[in-house]
């Protein structure tokens, strides 16, 4: 317990201290991120948060991760320079996605052949148990890649992705303490603190948001973390052994990677790169409905946390039942936000129109009252 509080204390109070810094700087050097029509900020605010976050994280998780709790840990810093490299430039630089792609997959392959990072087995899922090593690589890297974008695409509203990154780092980290995997807990931990941190400067209204540095770094410890907890709680001789662990995984990130996946087939299905961007996001439709960014990410950390308890306590249905249910669920949730959202905008449509209709009939009186007028003068 003692490494965790250390690692999680030390992450915080670097990133804490660093935070301000990168503000600064970011503003001297004019590295702001441009609002536009696509954009929910209207001010030029910096975007190198996530420098502040992987310094805090690496540095607590390196001094504090115990010695042989981890014979993967330089691996993990490899694809963790990597991806961060990879946010950083495209925070200032602006990358194409087919080399963000790239990048992603160079750490995603990092992790599986060197990180023992590995799916190789489906856990009952469709009748389906260990399959070969080729789908292995291929449905590993594919995970990691799709958790690593799910958590840079949901980070569009001041606060979301920080709280749902504490969300599930504090689950997996209490998970990984408990069946003592201390490695992976102090991983945890130490992102919780700095995540803790910059939601300090985060939260509505952002004096600075994370970018791609800081959400593809989240989204690949998740991914680390997740797979890690599948393969965990699935083993047979585990401390605490987890029926249906992929759909508890699955839940645990069901906000971003639910929602990635929902926009993802959105626009491979109208003929558009997935990497398109767009407003169909679920904090887009929450804004439209008029909620502010602090309503917007307690209402999806809220939802987080139900679907999280409902397939905790589905479990024993196994796991094709329970990812079943969760996305059933999670498709009647969206399309009711989706209706609400659609029957508002109709709604403003109407009384707009009625009120320039209303305005257009004021307008034709007044003009007939002068036309009166002048005729009467004549």
């Amino acid at each position: 317990m003692d490494k965790l509080l250390l690692s999680s204390g030390l992450s915080l109070i670097i990133t804490f201290f660093s935070i301000p810094v990168i503000i600064q700087v970011a503003k001297q050097k004019k590295l702001f991120d441009e609002p536009d029509e696509r954009k929910v900020h209207k001010a030029v605010i910096p975007t190198l948060g996530g420098l502040g976050i992987f310094a805090g994280f690496m540095m607590a998780m390196l001094l504090c991760t115990p010695s042989g709790a981890n014979n993967s840990l330089q691996y993990f810093v490899a694809a963790f320079t990597v991806m961060f490299f990879l946010g950083l430039k495209d925070d200032i630089l602006i990358l194409s996605a087919t080399k963000k792609f790239a990048g992603q997959v160079i750490a995603a392959g990092i992790l599986f052949q060197f990180g023992d990072v590995q799916l190789s087995n489906m856990h009952g899922f469709l009748g389906i148990h260990e399959i070969p090593y080729a789908l292995s690589v291929a449905l590993t890297i594919l995970t990691v890649v799709l958790i690593t974008n799910s958590f840079n695409l949901i980070d569009g509203v001041d606060g979301l992705a920080g709280s749902l990154g504490i969300l599930t780092t504090i689950i997996f980290g209490a998970y990984f303490y408990y069946i003592g995997q201390l490695g992976y807990a102090v991983m945890a931990f130490s992102l919780t603190g700095g995540l803790l941190s910059f939601l300090i400067y985060n939260f509505s209204p952002a004096k600075i948001f994370m970018g791609d540095t800081g959400s593809l770094l989240l989204g690949l410890v998740n991914s680390i973390l997740v797979i890690k907890f599948i393969n965990f709680s699935s083993a047979s001789n585990s401390l605490l052994n987890i029926p249906s662990a992929p759909a508890i995984g699955f839940a645990i990130l069901m906000i971003p990677l639910f929602d990635t996946l929902r926009v993802f087939g959105l626009r491979i299905l109208s003929r558009r790169s997935p990497f398109s961007p767009d407003r169909n996001h679920i904090h887009h439709f929450l804004l439209d409905l008029g909620f502010n960014h602090r309503k917007v990410t307690i209402a999806l950390i809220s939802a987080n946390i139900f679907f999280i308890g409902g397939a905790f306590l589905l479990r024993d249905l196994g796991t094709t039942v329970v990812l079943g249910i969760l996305m059933v669920a999670g498709l009647l949730a969206t399309y009711t936000v989706y209706s609400l959202r659609l029957k508002k905008k109709n709604s403003l449509r109407e009384l707009t129109q009625n009120t320039e209709e209303k305005e257009l009939i004021k307008s034709h009186k007044i003009l007939s009252l002068v036309s009166d007028a002048v005729e009467v003068e004549g």
